[in-house]
């Protein structure tokens, strides 16, 4: 999509006129940190684009940058406030939980916040899950821990139910954290409170292991799910380098997007063959996957190959569609296929291997996140207060450019990040693993 395509302008529920405590003096004077809707950070930095728009004197495409107005919307001393984690477990979640009530109540003075329990569920009084109220002591040594404080959930729930439960419970900012399918909840969800000419804002911190929300160059976690999948890699190059043939085989998160088997691969240059969704692969043939790997074991004796979960669903001749609550599609385990295909090739060939399959993404999901990340959860959430503060609605918090930015629901809802078959990252891979051209253009 072309920058000047892509929607920029950030929606609110009216003017801001009250003055922000984070410019007295008991908040160590924001004076000169506030940011003004004019601050801007290029969409595409790229110079020559940047020229080509001035040329015909049009202003660069940009976002708007995040961070704290002079003035806000929203009167602390009255304000409740409503956090909720969606979908599936990830690092960094408690993080971005305790960053957002510490900046609320210590810096803007709101009093009245409260978890919602169970992700989307938590809305629907059927399920009779009772809200959590959020105070600095409650979430003060949160850090530590795996998941999250609210729990989750995967699953629709009625947007019209869940905007009755913020109007009862008169909630003025929703926090929601989440990947796509949360994101396509909160477009929907923003857009009923607007029908309904209520006063409720609307901020998404967008959350996935996979790295592929579009208009977001890293999502939280992803740092800390790298971390541990090197040590899944150098286990795995230990185990194959241990034995005559051994193949180690690790299997990491990836749906759509191969970013995680990707830089991890990077992170961890044990790696011989990286299989991701983005580039189809053939099994046999010349160039296929299964002779090449049979040529590097006769070459070093040992390989590893990591592949993303997403990938090489073609190789299935199941190709029936079933799918989860959230309504994401089952993957077939690709995994497990691989497992099998490379034992029964060898075995035909008489070729005797040693063979350790690694899945570690239930582990990956569930630990805290590392220390990087955790900064990372930090700025997200303060930034997401602020946003929500000044009345900003409809938007995520996006890191993008080196800055931290107000992107609209709408720009990013529906859309997905892939990694470049013909960029750095992706080539960068195939030189460090030697594997070589695997595609095939007919699968």
């Amino acid at each position: 999509m072309e920058a000047d395509t892509i929607m920029t302008e950030i929606q609110t529920l009216g003017p801001a006129k009250i003055h922000s405590p984070l410019g007295g003096k008991t908040q160590g004077g924001y004076t000169e940190r506030f940011v003004r809707d004019e601050d801007r950070v290029l969409i595409n930095v790229n110079p020559d684009k940047v020229q080509s728009y001035l040329e015909r004197g049009l202003a660069p495409p940009s976002f708007e940058q995040a961070g704290p107005r002079e003035k806000i919307y929203f009167d602390p001393s009255k304000l409740k406030c409503a956090i909720v984690t969606c979908g599936g477990l990830c690092p960094g979640l408690n993080d971005i939980i305790r960053s957002v009530v510490l900046e609320l109540h210590h810096c803007y003075g709101v009093k009245n916040i409260y978890g919602i329990r169970h992700g989307l569920e938590g809305f629907i009084p059927e399920y009779s899950h009772e809200a959590m109220e959020l105070t600095p002591a409650s979430v003060s040594n949160i850090l530590d821990m795996g998941g999250t404080i609210l729990g989750s959930s995967r699953g629709t729930q009625d947007i019209g139910t869940i905007v009755d439960c913020l109007e009862r419970m008169n909630i003025g900012i929703l926090f929601m954290v989440g990947g796509d399918g949360t994101l396509v909840a909160a477009e929907k969800i923003a857009e009923t409170v607007t029908e309904r000419n209520l006063k409720v804002s609307v901020i998404v911190i967008p959350k996935t292991i996979d790295n592929d929300i579009y208009l977001v160059s890293r999502s939280f976690g992803f740092d800390t799910a790298v971390d541990v999948a090197t040590i899944a890699i150098k286990g795995a190059h230990n185990e194959a380098r241990g034995y005559p043939n051994g193949i180690g085989l690790i299997k990491l998160m990836g749906r759509h997007s191969g970013f995680l088997a990707a830089t991890a691969a990077l992170a961890q240059q044990d790696t011989n063959f990286v299989l991701i969704p983005e580039i189809d692969i053939k099994l046999t043939g010349e160039n296929g996957f299964l002779p090449t790997l049979e040529k590097r074991l006769k070459e070093r004796n040992h390989a590893v190959v990591v592949v993303a979960e997403g990938a090489g669903q073609g190789f299935f001749d199941d190709q029936s569609m079933e799918y989860d609550p959230s309504g994401n599609i089952k993957l077939k385990d690709i995994g497990v296929f691989l497992k099998e295909q490379i034992s029964q090739w060898f075995d035909k060939r008489n070729i005797p291997v040693t063979l350790k399959y690694i899945d570690p993404s239930y582990m990956i999901r569930s630990l805290p996140a590392n220390a990087n990340d955790s900064v990372f959860c930090g700025f997200l959430g303060r930034d997401a207060v602020h946003a929500g503060m000044t009345g900003k609605t409809k938007l995520l918090i996006s890191h993008w450019n080196n800055h931290y930015v107000h992107i609209p629901m709408e720009a990013s809802s529906g859309k997905r990040k892939n990694v470049d078959p013909k960029g750095k990252l992706w080539q960068s891979v195939l030189e460090a693993t030697g594997q070589g051209s695997l595609a095939n253009i007919n699968g």
